[in-house]
């Protein structure tokens, strides 16, 4: 356990730079075990590096990463998602023809280790199964258990790639974008779903609805070019005027759209 077991997720002077552009520049990024856990800022703000970062799919130009008081800044993607930090992929783009059900019994097969399953019996896939269904009643998803993926309304594409997040146990589960492209029955549908999947876990999330962000997050950090703009509770983020104005240009900008 880490000396400062509190956080679960720790980044130090965490740096990626391309070609001399620092996409994101000395993150200091401390997410609190069991906490909902959001990453905002404008468009280019780092978000999605910074993300790309903490799941090794990027390795960091400088800085560190510690998880559960490990080093995790060399290690190797799958290995970071084996020890419970997994990310929510956009399943749709990857087995779209196979049912909901189906999608879910794949993350829940990754979880034990056996991707190949022509040889099991019927009895330990139905085992799965079982399983499989709990996770689609957890997301609101039983009666489209046999719907493929490709026919889903968008909402519920979102949240089937929340269930086969949780397929995985993560103990910190990172969500790209989960309400992006929504209408505002959906958005309000799935930011619900991660208030209640997230309870005895960690969730990080990188969200630019803010109405989202601020009824289920307990704590912002506000990126801008990069760097750690302002960190807190939705109200003290939302009222910074620094924040004000690398959202609305400027501070009187913001207050002449109000009128």
């Amino acid at each position: 356990m880490t000396p400062d077991s509190d956080h679960v997720l720790v980044t130090e002077g965490l740096t990626k730079a391309f070609a001399g552009f620092k996409a994101v520049d000395q993150v200091d990024l401390r997410v609190r075990r069991g906490s909902i856990h959001a990453l905002i800022g404008p468009n280019g703000a780092g978000k999605t590096t910074c993300f790309n970062l903490l799941t090794k799919f990027l390795a960091p130009s400088a800085g560190s990463i510690r998880f559960n008081g490990v080093d995790i800044t060399r290690a190797k993607p799958a290995r970071v998602a084996r020890m419970g930090m997994v990310r929510s992929f956009q399943i749709s783009a990857v087995f779209p023809h196979l049912t909901a059900m189906h999608n879910v019994r794949i993350g829940l097969q990754r979880r034990l280790g056996q991707s190949m399953h022509f040889w099991r019996s019927a009895r330990s896939l139905s085992v799965l199964d079982e399983r499989a269904m709990a996770l689609l009643d957890q997301v609101g998803l039983a009666e489209f258990a046999q719907v493929p993926t490709v026919e889903l309304p968008y909402g519920r594409k979102r949240a089937l790639e929340i269930a086969t997040t949780l397929a995985m146990e993560p103990e910190v589960m990172l969500l790209d974008e989960p309400t992006q492209g929504m209408g505002h029955e959906d958005v309000e549908r799935v930011a619900q779903l991660i208030k209640k999947v997230s309870a005895g876990r960690t969730t990080l999330l990188v969200e630019h609805n803010m109405g989202v962000v601020s009824t289920i997050a307990d704590c912002i950090t506000v990126l801008q070019r990069g760097a750690i703009l302002a960190e807190g509770p939705y109200a003290a983020v939302s009222s910074d005027p620094r924040v004000i104005e690398a959202y609305m240009g400027s501070v009187e900008t913001g207050l002449d759209h109000a009128h």
